[in-house]
């Protein structure tokens, strides 16, 4: 009878870690707008729910691509590259910075708190 109940203890305690989890890892919500901020100064403000390819600056470049709710650098000619390996945004609050060429892109939007866990 005692094992029953251990049984039952681990089952209820897999439960509960499993909702909690499911809690934890549940996707954000997703960002209405992207802000292109050049040098400090608003560029450009785009709806995640529209597609299309920006380019941002003249000599020193990057495009902005924007599909399927989300945003991304696609290229830029930065030395670093970093700006193109963050990858896709889409919830508020995520943002790309390329800070040879002082671009911040940061969603915006959409009902969700625009700052993170860390900053509260």
């Amino acid at each position: 009878m005692k094992r029953w109940r251990r049984d039952l203890l681990l089952a209820a305690a897999l439960l509960i870690a499993a909702l909690a989890l499911a809690l934890i890892m549940r996707p954000g919500d997703s960002g209405g707008e992207v802000l292109v901020l050049l040098d400090g100064e608003e560029v450009g403000r785009y709806a995640l729910s529209e597609e299309r390819t920006v380019r941002i600056g003249e000599e020193d470049y990057n495009v902005l691509v924007i599909r399927d709710g989300g945003a991304a650098v696609r290229s830029a000619n930065c030395g670093d590259l970093t700006c193109v390996r963050t990858g896709e945004i889409h919830r508020a609050g995520e943002q790309i910075i390329c800070l040879p060429h002082r671009l911040v892109i940061r969603v915006t939007g959409g009902g969700g708190p625009e700052l993170d866990a860390a900053a509260r």
